[in-house]
């Protein structure tokens, strides 16, 4: 608006009627109203006068001149008027007929009130004063052309914004007419369906997109499924993703490659290629079929055994019922097939979940996987579990004996969900994809059928059918090998209950504390159980006859050979540094598995074997039990020694038994460090060198530990000693003198102890 009108904007609308009267003011109002100027103003454009809106903003220099003189004249005017009126506009209320005389303002009061606003647009009372009196005129006329002017200039303003606004919304509108056309004829790059604008959520057109994929892996799976079985595979998708997190947190780690090496099969064999992929999972269909029905037929494919104990597989039967397999068995190669049936207290879900993680799998089942490893993993299953899990794997199977060779193997494990609540995990060998010499065990479809039970607990059917070439077993371990009892079914079986009951214990949070010397402290029992679980597992781990161990025998002490090894020890925080022997031998005993384990479990005989105790009393200071046999526990006991330097020493013991055999294993272990361990502190870092004894049934008596039948035990005593600190060192050479007379007078004294002198 031009600087010389004086009507606010913001209050046209509501003073002027359609039929152009003026509205809102009475007669009782004074002074000089809006009303007035307004239709003076359209009676001086009747006359032909120019009034200031019809100004435009091109106007040329002259012009623009001409159009301030004439503001300045009409203010001029206004003013004049109001001065003639007697007011200033609030206390006059003149006719609204009446024609009024106006006056503009001349160039230099324009120009001079157009520089004062630049530097104060907002003058008060003194400054408009000082002002009037330099341009000569009245302070109520300077208040009016400020105002206007104010007004004019929030007016361009806004004009501007919306002028900048009006042409982002056209670019706007440009943009979303360009993206709804390309929208309108878009295809899906996946499925080459249409896609909607509007009507899918970017989640959901993911989820359509990854559905599609995977009916695509499904109908290609089923077709390779159904050439093989003759039936197609349902919810087995291809996936790629990482395997889902562990259910239980079994802190020790796993004997691993690092630690003991790697035995030649293991070392050679890599990631299956993608030409594999479609005869590997052709592989594990066939055997899942196989693995369920020989977990549910009885006979004529099983045979009870005379007690009905047991049973024993009809190999012909066998192959009329499986004509497809993994090829006929190799030449010089035996036969073990054994099956079990057991409940443990676990949930089924756990279950197929520790069994499909390798790392919680080798460490429920240390004392028969002394190491194992996943090579690739084809599926991780579908809808968060692990229904249609599929890997590729390599593992080391043992007997805690260095007379007993380790079973290498390289297969694919499967896991199906086959009805709710029922799951199945199958192992089957690959060896005929990759053929190798040094292949001395094949394992035919193994496994288990979980069953979900009632109050947490699994029913679980486990087969174990593996072909192996048994000649490198010692003659004393032919009996339990042959029977299938040394890496049979019953094995797995058994261990896989004691172990659930120790999670479970681990688990547990209403310990009583009526007895003394039992650990009621939750994070207490946690770490130390931690503990002696790491303590187990080394001792399994370096005790067996594994490829990736270099036994040396030493004969001259009689009929029981002992082999030592050497190792050295760097940058292992669970394990003191420098150069490790260990020794270790096995021989038979006349007495029964049971016998033999409740004596060396049993602190107070501890004295007539332990030649390091120095005949010193031993006490058990604490104890944690983790299973209803009252020998599966940990201790912690002290040895109250004569000799002053060894008043202190605390030995840390697990012993552990089962119906196919039992462990008694013990170390030396520092007070500081217990006391962390027993307020809950890290157990990682408490370094430990395992001793102990493997107990075994001969094989005899239906291969059970605990009867009290005429069978026999298989002892395997082994010892650890840090021979040098340093790792560098060399072998000093009357550590193995030392360690072999060690041995063999612990021997004697067990066989003494037991009346087995002439044994």
């Amino acid at each position: 608006m031009p600087a010389g009108v004086m009507i606010p904007a913001r209050n046209m609308p509501s003073m002027i009627t359609s039929n152009g009267n003026v509205s809102g003011f009475g007669t009782s109002s004074s002074g000089l109203t809006l009303g007035q100027i307004m239709f003076q103003q359209r009676n001086n454009m009747m006359e032909g006068q120019l009034h200031p809106l019809e100004m435009t903003q091109n106007t040329s220099e002259s012009e623009f001149a001409r159009t301030r003189d004439e503001e300045f004249d009409s203010t001029n005017k206004s003013v004049s008027e109001n001065h003639e009126l007697g007011g200033s506009g609030d206390d006059q209320d003149p006719r609204p007929n009446k024609k009024k005389r106006y006056h503009r303002h001349t160039q230099h009061q324009i120009q001079e009130m157009e520089a004062f606003f630049k530097e104060c647009p907002h003058p008060d009372d003194k400054q408009r004063k000082e002002l009037g009196r330099e341009l000569g005129l009245e302070p109520l006329q300077i208040k009016f052309w400020f105002q206007n002017k104010r007004t004019q200039m929030k007016t361009q303003h806004e004009r501007h914004e919306n002028t900048h606004l009006r042409t982002e919304n056209e670019k706007l509108r440009a943009d979303n007419m360009r993206f709804r056309e390309a929208l309108s004829t878009a295809s899906c790059p996946n499925c080459g369906g249409p896609t909607v604008v509007g009507q899918m959520s970017i989640d959901e057109h993911h989820l359509r997109l990854e559905n599609a994929r995977l009916r695509e892996e499904i109908d290609r799976i089923s077709a390779i499924a159904a050439k093989y079985v003759g039936k197609p595979l349902a919810n087995f998708p291809l996936l790629s993703s990482p395997v889902p997190s562990r259910p239980f947190d079994f802190g020790a780690q796993p004997v691993s490659e690092e630690m003991y090496g790697v035995g030649d099969l293991l070392r050679s064999i890599s990631a299956p290629s993608e030409a594999d992929k479609p005869m590997i999972i052709e592989l594990a269909v066939a055997a899942m079929e196989e693995l369920i029905r020989m977990a549910q037929m009885d006979e004529p494919l099983w045979m009870a055994s005379l007690d009905g104990s047991t049973y024993v597989l009809n190999e012909e039967e066998y192959i009329r019922t499986f004509p497809n397999g993994i090829g006929p068995k190799p030449t010089g190669f035996k036969s073990e097939a054994s099956r079990e049936t057991t409940v443990v207290i676990m949930n089924h879900i756990n279950l197929v979940e520790i069994l499909i993680d390798v790392h919680q799998w080798s460490t429920l089942f240390s004392g028969i996987v002394s190491k194992a490893s996943t090579l690739d993993v084809l599926s991780t299953g579908v809808a968060g579990n692990y229904n249609g899990a599929l890997q590729v794997m390599t593992a080391e199977f043992q007997v805690p004996s260095p007379l007993v060779p380790s079973r290498e193997s390289y297969y694919v494990r499967y896991c199906k969900q086959h009805a709710e609540g029922t799951w199945a995990v199958v192992d089957v060998s690959l060896d005929n994809i990759r053929p190798s010499p040094t292949v001395r065990c094949r394992r035919r479809p193994s496994g288990c059928l979980i069953q979900e039970m009632p109050n947490g607990y699994s029913k679980v059917t486990w087969v174990e059918h593996v072909e192996v070439d048994d000649r490198g077993v010692h003659s004393l371990y032919k009996q339990l090998v042959s029977s299938s009892h040394a890496f049979g079914a019953r094995r797995w079986v058994a261990t896989l209950d004691r172990q659930c009951e120790r999670l479970a214990s681990i688990l547990a949070s209403n310990i009583p504390a009526g007895e003394v010397g039992v650990i009621t402290n939750q994070d207490g029992r946690k770490s130390m159980l931690k503990l002696a679980e790491r303590m187990v597992i080394s001792f399994c781990g370096g005790v067996s006859a594994s490829t990736a161990h270099t036994w040396t025998t030493l004969s001259g002490t009689g009929a029981d050979d002992v082999r030592v090894m050497t190792r050295k020890s760097i940058d292992d925080p669970g394990r003191p540094p420098g150069i490790v022997l260990s020794a270790a031998t096995s021989f038979w005993l006349p007495v029964s598995p049971k016998r033999v384990f409740d004596f060396l479990r049993d602190e107070n005989y501890r004295s007539e074997w332990d030649i390091l105790s120095n005949g010193g009393a031993v006490q058990e200071m604490a104890h944690i039990a983790n299973g209803r046999d009252p020998g599966n526990c940990v201790s912690l006991l002290r040895v109250n020694s004569a000799n002053s330097s060894q008043s202190n020493m605390l030995i840390l013991q697990e012993s552990c038994t089962d119906s196919t055999g039992s462990f008694v294993i013990y170390a030396p272990v520092d007070i500081v460090a217990m006391n962390v361990v027993l307020n809950g502190g890290d157990p990682d870092y408490v370094a430990l060198l395992p001793s102990g004894f493997a107990i075994l049934p001969d094989g005899t008596d239906g291969g059970i530990a605990d009867a009290g039948g005429s069978g026999g035990s298989l002892l395997t005593v082994a010892f650890q000693i840090l021979v040098d600190s340093v790792p560098t060192a060399k072998l000093p050479l009357g550590s193995v003198a030392t360690v072999n007379n060690l041995i063999a007078c612990t021997v004697e004294r067990i066989k003494a102890s037991l009346s087995c002198d002439n044994a």
